[in-house]
């Protein structure tokens, strides 16, 4: 999926993410990531995940009522199943414009 690029794993400062077997977790096994206390606890949506890929599933799994819980959940299983690779390369591929956009912004709102 990375094709041998570099990449960061990025996390926000959740309580799994901050925990010491988590930091350790990753150290050891020389994954590179951004620590908690470096990732702003109220940053914008600068994950993919959370600026692209889940308004993608948001969009098709609303695109029709849901009786229940259960069709809610059926139905993103499907969407998530369904994504093309290509949303998700885009997503990534536009990280670094982001954080670009964040920094000169003074992390002020941005699009």
């Amino acid at each position: 999926m990375f094709k041998n690029r570099l990449w960061i794993f990025q996390q926000d400062s959740a309580p799994a993410y901050r925990a010491r077997s988590t930091q350790n977790w990753l150290t050891a096994r020389g994954i590179d990531f951004i620590a908690h206390e470096d990732w702003v606890s109220s940053s914008p949506d600068l994950n993919p995940l959370d600026y692209k890929i889940w308004q993608h599933l948001e969009e098709k799994v609303c695109a029709k009522p849901h009786q229940n819980l259960e069709s809610i959940r059926s139905s993103l299983a499907k969407a998530a199943a369904e994504i093309d690779m290509n949303v998700v390369r885009a997503a990534i591929d536009d990280c670094p414009r982001r954080l670009r956009a964040c920094i000169q912004n003074i992390r002020g709102h941005f699009e």
